[in-house]
Parts: structure tokens; sequence; C-alpha cells
């Protein structure tokens, strides 16, 4: 394994992630006490997470044949441009400029993320090295880690909020971008992930029968998150339970933190004789039953508050399995020569799913509150459980990356 790389592209990954979920945390929580209305506070991310969508395509197809570190690098530098003209935004601006303004900016930042992302985790493929079980191992704790510093960057983007401002807390996150930039451009090898063969454009859309159906689970699966997580949670907590800047991003940033702890302890976990595969359809089914019993106590008025708190805490359990299961099945997947390629087509599908849930989480909570929301979160994760039952098998034998790393 080369662990200079991997220490590399992680400690840039964190640095990054950090500023993402700060920033999601102060535009949303700005906005909302500028009194835009759950529709408008979705729109504002619209363009950062459609711009998912085609970064992801294209980038992963420029990644293959240029190597990571450039692909890196422009995250990187585009993020420090986004963070800084958010601080251009005027109070006294009309509500439809601002959301043009902000959704503009975004865009750049969702090109700036899904750069980043699909650039760290294309590269653990190759740094990860022969060894039985550590491709499974270095993705979980990418996976983990990453989502949570992203709780960790909620939190901070509320109490900057709180505590400097709007614009202040903008230039503080410029500057630690600014840092993992610099280290990235001095000290990282740009040909990671370089592929020997020039592939060509339409193979961003040629993909084995496995990548395919895990990429439409994909979008099923982070869409059942964000409908309720993205618009519907923060403004019930903040308008219905008159939760503080302070209480919504600390209880947002423990989920997240959560979620990706356990995210890293996946491999560990999931200790038993099925296959991958196989632990994907059982976790998914397992997360649709705890997204019924939620939605179900919410809508019928039993212990809400109870309810929310640790009844999304359970899913965040459930669902972070499912996440790093599926992270780890895209790499699995994968071909070796075009792992940028398809890596970038499976987080393209993750931002369709972002974006669909970050629009739902919008209408659906303007329809009928959280419990709508809860019940749309639902039927999204049943879907993902029906497509889950189409997933190839992979090569290797039933659970050898699992035990593999738990030895």
């Amino acid at each position: 394994m080369n662990l200079r790389n991997y220490a590399l592209v992680t400690g840039t990954y964190w640095a990054f992630t950090i500023t993402d979920g700060a920033l999601r945390m102060l535009v949303l929580l700005y906005f909302n006490g500028l009194g835009y209305s759950p529709v408008a506070l979705a729109f504002l991310f619209l363009a950062y997470e459609f711009m998912g969508v085609v970064t992801n395509l294209l980038g992963g197809w420029v990644g293959t044949r240029t190597g990571l570190g450039l692909t890196l690098r422009a995250g990187l530098a585009l993020q420090v441009v986004a963070l800084i003209a958010l601080t251009f935004q005027q109070v006294s601006w009309a509500e439809w400029v601002s959301v043009v303004f902000v959704m503009a900016v975004q865009s750049v930042s969702g090109i700036a993320k899904d750069l980043t992302k699909m650039s760290s985790k294309s590269a653990v493929k190759f740094v990860a090295g022969s060894e039985d079980g550590a491709l499974f191992r270095l993705v979980a704790i990418l996976t983990g880690s990453k989502n949570a510093l992203k709780g960790v960057g909620f939190f901070i983007g509320a109490a900057l909020l709180a505590s400097i401002g709007f614009d202040a807390a903008l230039w503080v996150l410029a500057a630690l971008v600014a840092v993992a930039l610099t280290a990235v451009m001095l000290m990282l090898n740009e040909d990671i992930g370089k592929s020997k063969r020039k592939a060509p454009l339409r193979s961003i859309l040629t993909k084995s029968a496995g990548v395919n159906r895990l990429a439409a689970a994909r979008v099923f699966l982070f869409a059942s998150r964000d409908i309720w997580f993205v618009v519907a949670l923060p403004v019930f907590l903040e308008t219905e339970l008159d939760w503080s800047f302070y209480g919504i991003g600390g209880f947002l940033a423990a989920w997240i933190i959560g979620y990706g702890a356990v995210q890293s302890i996946t491999p560990r976990i999931l200790r038993s004789s099925v296959s991958d595969v196989q632990a994907a359809r059982t976790w998914s089914f397992a997360l649709g039953v705890v997204a019924a019993a939620i939605a179900g106590l919410v809508a019928a008025e039993i212990a809400v508050t109870a309810a929310i708190v640790v009844g999304l805490v359970v899913f965040g359990i459930f669902f972070a399995v499912n996440s790093s299961l599926h992270s780890y099945l895209i790499l699995a997947y994968a071909d070796d020569d075009a792992v940028a390629t398809d890596v970038g087509f499976y987080y393209s599908a993750n931002a369709v799913g972002r974006l669909v849930g970050t629009l739902l989480s919008g209408l659906l909570y303007l329809w009928g509150g959280l419990p709508v929301a809860l019940w749309g979160a639902t039927g999204f994760v049943a879907i993902t459980w029906l497509l889950t039952l189409r997933l190839p098998d992979l090569d290797n034998s039933p659970s050898q990356a699992i035990t593999a790393t738990v030895s």
C-alpha cells in the first residue's frame, strides 16, 4: 500500500469535507433566517446537486485520461472560488435575485465537491495494494471518516454563523481549502489513476450490469436520506420544536459523525458467512423497516421528539452500513483500467438521488410536513431494496473481503 499518497488524499478530502458540510449548514440556516420558504431553500441546493450529476460523469472520464491529481486540484480550486463568491451576496437583494445568484455559486461548489470526491475515492483503488481485504477496509475508513467530518462541518457552519456571521465564516472556510490545495499541488503524484488506454467519451455510459444496477440502487438510497435530511428536518426542528442554531447544528453534526463512525467499522459489523451482495439486500430491507417505523410514530404524533431523535439515530446506523457496502461494491464491480470512469458514473447516480431528494424535501414538507417527507423516504428505501435483489454476485468467494478485514 502507498501509505503516503493514501494519507495525502484522505487528509485533503477531510479538509474539503469540513468546508462542504459547514457551507451547507451556513446556507440553510442563513437563508431560513431571512424568511425563505422550504421550496426556496431546496432550490438553493438544486444546482449544487445537478452539477454533481454532470461532473461525476465527465470528471471520471477526464480523471481516467489525465490522472486523478489534476481533477483533485481542480475541485479544491473551484471550492475556494465558490466560497469567496458567496460573500458578494447582499441581504438587500430581492429574494429571486439571491436565489439565482446562490444557485449559480452553488453549482460551482457542486462541481468542486464531486471532482474532489470522485478523485479521492477512485485513488483508493490504486493505493490499496493487493492485500486481502485492504480495499474494503480503506474505502470504509475514507468514507466513514469523511462523513464524520462532514458532521463536524455541520456544527462548525452553525457555530461560525452564530459567532462571526455569514461572510466571515466563508473566508475562514476558503482559507482551509486553500491550505489543502497547496499541499496537493506540492506533494501529489498526478499520474494516479491515469489509464493506459484513452477511453472514448461514450465509455461514460457503457457499464457492466453490476455498475448499472448498483448505480440505480444508489439513486433511491440517497434520495431516501435527503428527502428528510436536507430541508424538512432542519426546518421542522427550528419552526416546530424551536431549536436554536447550535441545537440544530449539533444534532445534525452528531448524526453525521455517528453515521461516519459506523461506516468505518462496517467490515467488522459484517462478520458473517453471507456474501457482500446478500448483505446489501438484507441491510436495505432492514433500513426500510426502520424508516416505516419512524414515519408511523411521527404521523401518529406518538412521542414525536423522541421518535425523531432516537429513530433517526437508528436510521443512521442502518443507512451507514448500506452506504459503506455500496461504496465497496462499486470498486469491486469497477473495471481496473477505468476505475475513475465507473466510480464517476456511480457517483453521478448518487448526485441524481441527492437532487431528487433535495427537491422532494422541500415539496413534501410544504405539502404535509415532516410525516409526509418521512413516508416519502420510506418508499424510496423500499425501491432500493427491490433494486438490490438484481445485483449480480461478485467473482470472489462469499464474504472474502469482509472476513479478511477482521482476521
